[in-house]
């Protein structure tokens, strides 16, 4: 038997019993504080460090570390031996070392709680959509675990890292606060995968950027009124896609095709969407738009933008004038899905390290495709059925939602 691969080799290592110490540092924050404490403790024998956190707000240090004393059993006496080496750091340094038994502190092992991060963005954010958020992670058996500021502009933005709450519960909770409080409040499952994310797509109109193109066209043609009813009821999941599509296409018929690169050019990019792709350009990311609108537009659009992918519908043309009809496949609600999917696979990405951004119900698909579907300033039942959604009139802020903080959007544009 191979002593690789053999089942003493799986086994479970004995138990090992240990008296744990949970030490916190307070005070201002100065250089060699961290480097101090931890001098001190490896003076202490049989020490190993189980876990640590350390945030600085506004030049005030907060140091947590949980220490294990290999083979020990007693936490107070561990206590006690560690209450000299503290009392001489905060007498060096001028901070304040407490030293308590480290309790339910387990470190960083996997213990097999659920574990989620919940982002909470505004402009600003009001403090009742924190303690709002508080509360609801509270009463649905959440705790919270670390908070850190990801961004202060465009937007501020909170993480708060939430154990011990379900996802379906923790959503709904933070849901109600979200609406009552008019701030965003986001959930993703901690883990690998919310920082594996390697693709995303964008829907265009009034995602990317501003309006519905094809109400442009059709305030040219001069059914500006009809098209817009049909538009509304199609993104409010009222009509089919692609029936309202054809309706809306045929009253553009006569205009000219020269109209197009007037409508392309009066493109206004939603703020923060330049950003937001020079930033996951940067960080790796293949990045492409899926639309319900048109090539003649999304193409040339997608060029300008450096993107990797574009899908659209494409205008039938003919002696210079829009027929009123198409040609090709559809791009439609099932078929937004499918672009992404052909995407991913063209460029080896598995579908859950892929995120899409939409704010109709033609997204829908797209969106529960995804790995992370984000209904961006979305109808409700959008939102509702997304699994995040973001009200700022910032697409950057998307960048929060991935855990991006603002520092490192900056190196990367």
């Amino acid at each position: 038997m191979s002593p690789v691969t053999g089942p003493e080799q799986d086994a479970p290592a004995p138990a090992v019993p240990h008296a744990g110490a949970l030490l916190t540092v307070t005070g201002a924050d100065r250089p060699g504080v961290t480097a101090r404490l931890f001098g001190a403790l490896a003076e202490v024998p049989r020490l190993e460090v189980v876990d640590v956190e350390q945030v600085v707000v506004h030049g005030q240090l907060v140091l947590g570390v949980v220490v294990h004393e290999h083979g020990g059993d007693d936490d107070d006496a561990l206590v006690a031996r560690l209450a000299g080496p503290a009392a001489a750091v905060g007498q060096a340094t001028g901070v304040q070392v407490q030293v308590e038994p480290a309790g339910g502190a387990h470190g960083l092992a996997d213990d097999g709680v659920r574990r989620h991060h919940v982002i909470v963005l505004g402009r600003p954010v009001p403090p009742g959509a924190v303690g709002g958020a508080a509360r609801a992670i509270a009463e649905v058996g959440g705790n919270i675990d670390a908070i850190r500021r990801l961004s202060d502009y465009p937007v501020t933005s909170f993480e708060l890292t939430v154990s011990g709450a379900e996802a379906g519960a923790l959503r709904a909770a933070l849901g109600a606060v979200a609406a009552a409080t008019g701030a965003d409040v986001a959930v993703e499952q901690v883990g690998l995968a919310r920082r594996s994310k390697r693709l995303i797509v964008l829907d265009v109109d009034s995602t990317l950027v501003r309006g519905e193109v094809i109400d442009e066209l059709a305030a040219r043609a001069g059914r500006a009124a009809e098209v817009a009813r049909i538009t509304a009821a199609a993104m409010n999941g009222e009509l089919d896609f692609e029936q309202s599509l054809r309706a809306r296409v045929a009253a553009l018929a006569g205009l000219p095709v020269a109209v197009l690169d007037e409508v392309r050019e009066h493109l206004v990019l939603t703020p923060g969407a330049r950003t937001l792709i020079r930033t996951l350009q940067r960080l790796g990311f293949r990045c492409g738009i899926v639309s319900g609108g048109f090539t003649q537009i999304t193409d040339p659009l997608a060029a300008s933008l450096g993107l990797d992918f574009a899908a659209a519908n494409t205008l039938e043309v003919a002696d210079g004038v829009l027929t009123g009809g198409l040609v090709g496949e559809i791009v439609d609600r099932p078929g937004k899905a499918r672009a992404l999917a052909r995407f991913a696979a063209e460029h080896g990405i598995p579908l859950e390290q892929t995120v899409a951004v939409g704010d109709g119900a033609n997204d829908l698909d797209m969106l529960s495709t995804a790995g992370l579907g984000i209904a961006f300033n979305a109808k409700p039942f959008v939102r509702e059925q997304a699994h995040t959604a973001l009200n700022q009139p910032y697409l950057d802020a998307v960048l929060q939602v991935l855990g991006f903080t603002r520092d490192e959007v900056l190196d990367a544009v």
